[in-house]
């Protein structure tokens, strides 16, 4: 399946995995790319620019395939050596990076001096437009399923992607509620060159996450997920347990006057507890809607493959012959 984020990218199959926090690790990444699709290395996992070029350094002897490395950019007192990171991935090889949170047009010359191609997150189409103007060479449409951050408009991807095609002149994928063959198809018939799935990359046999956190997405339905931190308007979806319900509770008790020291507790590290240890109760983590349709856990090889499979048994067989009688008669 050839599109122009195959293209752009130079991979088989149009589908990233997207950055996830304490997800993507080096073998994550590498299992996406050797599987033909864009392994993506969460850059902030990693304490250090210098963390982050060994954890490149490792990516690079399990693949010999395009990967990329995910920025965010988060407002913060203290914020991260952004410069640093960045000149890990230049010094490391890395053609690409993924983008998120804030707008990225001040690392873009450095980005773009380089032959770094990025591909930037948003949640609107006004964000993804100025994304396309500051020199994104693509972007990730995020709509209101997605886990994570799903901004504040509440959109969904069968309008989004849509509006995204109907403004946009760079490629850009679907990202939130992508699981498998039907949501490709959905998504390249909506005009999306390709997918991105974080949270059904968690449910596969190399990423790097306690099987308590595979199982947990196994047994939950897409009602199982709340949208967090929404007073604070940085609106988080995430897979409910007692920590999460408790948080809510406080949102409810506090309403405007909620202040994020009132909810550290449930949102302070919590990644590493949940990820490696398998606390499920530990705190509030991100995911998607999508766990309802995740019902095994595959290798990512088996997983692209598959919906790639799918995609295309939807494309040539179920659309087509829905035109059987018409190109029959003409």
């Amino acid at each position: 399946m050839k599109t122009r984020i195959t293209e752009l990218f130079g991979i088989r199959h149009p589908i990233i995995q997207g950055g996830m926090h304490f997800v993507g690790l080096a073998e994550m990444a590498a299992a996406v790319s050797n599987a033909g699709g864009l392994g993506i290395i969460t850059g902030l996992t990693q304490r250090s620019p210098a963390d982050l070029a060994n954890e490149i350094r490792r990516c690079r002897e399990m693949t010999d395939q395009p990967f990329g490395v995910n920025l965010t950019f988060l407002p913060s007192i203290n914020p991260p050596d952004y410069p640093g990171y960045i000149q890990a991935i230049i010094e490391g090889g890395v053609k690409i990076v993924e983008t998120a949170g804030n707008n990225p047009q001040r690392f873009m010359p450095t980005l773009k001096e380089h032959g770094i191609k990025v591909i930037h997150k948003c949640t609107s189409v006004r964000h993804s437009l100025k994304a396309e103007t500051v020199g994104c060479d693509a972007i990730s449409v995020d709509g209101f399923e997605c886990g994570g951050h799903p901004g504040e408009d509440d959109v969904p991807n069968f309008i989004l992607l849509n509006r995204a095609a109907e403004a946009l002149t760079v490629p850009f994928v679907a990202s939130g509620g992508m699981a498998n063959g039907r949501s490709l198809a959905a998504a390249l018939a909506l005009g999306a060159d390709g997918i991105n799935m974080g949270t059904r990359f968690m449910a596969t046999k190399e990423a790097p996450v306690h099987d308590n956190v595979k199982n947990g997405i196994l047994d939950a339905s897409e009602l199982d997920t709340r949208l967090i931190m929404r007073s604070l308007r940085n609106t988080e979806r995430v897979l409910t347990n007692a920590a999460v319900e408790r948080l809510l509770v406080k949102e409810r008790e506090l309403g405007s006057a909620l202040k994020f020291e009132d909810i550290i507790e449930e949102v302070g590290g919590v990644y590493p507890r949940v990820m490696t240890e398998g606390e499920m109760d530990a705190g509030a983590w991100s995911c998607g809607m999508v766990v309802g349709l995740i019902h095994d856990v595959p290798s990512c090889k088996e997983l692209i493959e598959r919906t790639v499979a799918e995609a295309t048994q939807i494309i040539r067989g179920r659309l087509e012959g829905l035109l059987a009688d018409e190109l029959v008669a003409a």
